[in-house]
């Protein structure tokens, strides 16, 4: 197969690359194609006219998207639609990576792929259009708090700091599913030789605040669990512009259906990821 990876530069997209051993993979990065400019990712699919097209490029920067969110709909959405064009014209599958922010936070328990979204930030809306845009026949898979040995992420950013010694403030009242992309890449491939059609959670196993997340970073780096102090959203200064959900815990109905493992533990990834970093 002809595999085209946009956001190849990315945490999902750098693990990705080495998912299709056996396969022709092209590795698309921000310097050749612009999700902000149609005609730029027409070109780049027509061009490479590959049979899957695997978009992990997006505009992740949750607060930014609040400040500009035309920006956001442009780069999670409407690129999306375009990507979803222009494959149909080669006659290529779509599979693009969503978020759990599409979900308001407000369920009692984690959000399974047949739940109403009902996005709360111009993150989650322009993501969410983007899943629209995808149409019927992509595979979109939705993952939260990804971490991977590519920056920007919670853990090296934890790790730089607590080797700072900068005091550390992280709130209890939001919980989530950390996932790790040398897991996630896993599943994206098994769901991309698949071609499955519609919405797949995946995350790694277990949910957590951000406060024990960090917590257990600090103490499975070596490092005093006990530095890192839990405060409330409400008590961040400053406060952030776009809201974020209370509850974004994601499981998946879908991966046992179709036969795909679990991802681990969240803690054994952890482990891992900090080895891999030689901690």
């Amino acid at each position: 197969m002809r595999v085209l990876i946009l956001g190849a530069g990315g945490q999902l997209g750098t693990e990705l690359i080495s998912c299709f051993p056996e396969d022709e993979v092209i590795a698309a990065y921000r310097s050749d194609a612009d999700l902000a400019v149609p005609e730029s990712l027409q070109r780049l699919v027509l061009d490479a006219a590959p049979d899957l097209v695997v978009n992990c490029a997006a505009m992740t920067a949750v607060d930014r998207c609040e400040a500009e969110p035309e920006l956001a709909e442009a780069v999670n959405a409407t690129a999306v639609g375009v990507l979803a064009a222009s494959a149909g014209e080669v006659g290529a599958h779509l599979v693009t990576i969503s978020t759990d922010y599409v979900f308001d936070g407000e369920k009692v328990g984690p959000y399974l792929e047949s739940d109403i979204p009902n996005p709360q930030s111009a993150y989650g809306r322009s993501k969410l259009r983007g899943e629209l845009l995808a149409g019927k026949d992509a595979t979109i898979v939705r993952t939260a708090w990804v971490c991977s040995r590519t920056p920007p992420n919670m853990v090296l950013t934890v790790l730089r700091l607590l080797e700072a010694g900068t005091p550390l403030r992280f709130v209890d009242d939001q919980i989530g599913s950390p996932t790790f992309a040398a897991d996630l890449a896993v599943v994206v491939a098994a769901l991309v030789r698949m071609r499955y059609p519609g919405v797949v959670h995946a995350t790694n196993v277990g949910s957590v605040s951000w406060f024990d997340f960090v917590q257990e970073i600090a103490r499975q780096a070596g490092f005093d669990p006990s530095t890192v102090e839990a405060i409330r959203t409400d008590q961040l200064d400053p406060p952030r512009p776009a809201p974020r959900p209370a509850n974004s815990v994601l499981r998946s109905d879908v991966l046992p259906s179709l036969g795909i493992e679990a991802m681990r533990p969240y803690e054994a990834a952890l482990a891992a990821l900090l080895a891999d970093l030689g901690r």
